[in-house]
């Protein structure tokens, strides 16, 4: 029988807390579920395949002391503060279910009188307005459910971090960042991150039955400490973005996909794939694709579409209307 188990962190460190978010995926049993809960100050959090120079303004978050962290799931950045609850689901195999999820959220936020519901990709939206954005991963038979719940943050400053595709904002129909979010309070303005989480608990009994603290060995704390030295560290955080002959770079159903290709006789030598597609096995996908190609886009296309995968051929239909 498997266990319930139930974390809060301390830390407002997005490093320390996007590492325990690791480390809890990687050392899930199979019949167990670990929810954790954490809340980082001031920080832009990132898809893994994201481009930090691209989706960015690095001098404006190094000028206001804002973290920069790099996410193990797929998706888009947004700004973190402490009006901002964040969650995450680490389930094994037998015991992962995203509507079972996505319900536990929803059964928290409508226990506070906001009717809500989940749309699109990866949102929650009350009144329209997106509240908490979702996004998934996977490690063998493990798998993550994270997402945000914005409480009481400080909306304004998302657009001071984050440099938004005009292209995103065109398929959304929507002008600007801003109008796509609202914070939890604006139902409830007594609301607070530290009144949200004191129902949380609750909510989790109502929906999973018994669950206890996650019982942390000292073991466990030396191997998070592994962890955040990678998700602290330069080589994880920003990448490298490598010297490149051509560039293939448009806006999809699923998302923004940027590929730079460097070529070596006629051939693609190497391939680097950035997006905020949900998919996080997506861009090693692209680039497994795309290695030893020539510059041919009808070849490009059929590799991609040999994959049999929607995104694969929505992406090979686009690099078809280059042709033209």
């Amino acid at each position: 029988m498997g266990k319930n188990y139930l974390y809060i962190s301390d830390s407002y460190d997005g490093w320390r807390n996007l590492a325990t978010d690791e480390w809890f995926l990687d050392h899930i049993g199979p019949e167990d579920v670990v929810l954790y809960f954490y809340i980082n100050r001031n920080a832009v959090i990132i898809g893994k395949n994201q481009n930090p120079w691209k989706e960015c303004d690095l001098s404006a978050m190094e000028r206001d002391g804002v973290q920069l962290v790099r996410r193990i799931s797929g998706g888009g950045a947004v700004f973190h503060d402490c009006g901002n609850l964040n969650f995450s689901f680490n389930a094994g195999k037998n015991r992962y279910d995203k509507d079972r999820q996505h319900r536990f959220i929803l059964e928290t936020v409508q226990s506070l009188g906001i009717p809500c519901e989940f749309s699109g990709r990866n949102d929650l939206l009350a009144a329209g307005k997106k509240f908490s954005g979702n996004a998934y991963c996977a490690r063998g038979d493990a798998k993550q459910h994270h997402g945000t719940l914005l409480v009481s943050a400080d909306l304004s400053r998302l657009q001071n971090y984050l440099t938004v595709d005009p292209r995103k904002m065109q398929s959304k129909g929507v002008a600007s960042v801003r109008s796509r979010v609202c914070n939890l309070n604006e139902f409830v303005p007594s609301l607070t991150v530290e009144e949200l989480l004191r129902v949380i608990p609750q909510a989790y009994g109502r929906v999973y039955g018994d669950f206890e603290p996650y019982p942390f060995t000292e073991q466990d704390r030396q191997e998070i400490e592994k962890y955040y030295k990678k998700h602290s560290s330069d080589e994880w955080r920003l990448g490298t973005t490598p010297p490149f002959d051509y560039e293939v770079d448009c806006r999809l159903s699923f998302g923004g996909v940027q590929i730079l290709l460097s070529f070596e006789e006629g051939r693609v030598r190497s391939s680097k794939t950035y997006t905020d597609a949900n998919d996080d096995t997506l861009a090693e996908r692209i680039d497994r694709i795309f290695k030893g190609q020539v510059l041919d886009f009808s070849s490009w296309a059929e590799g991609l579409r040999a994959e049999q995968d929607q995104q694969l051929s929505e992406l090979a239909d686009y690099i078809e209307s280059l042709r033209s």
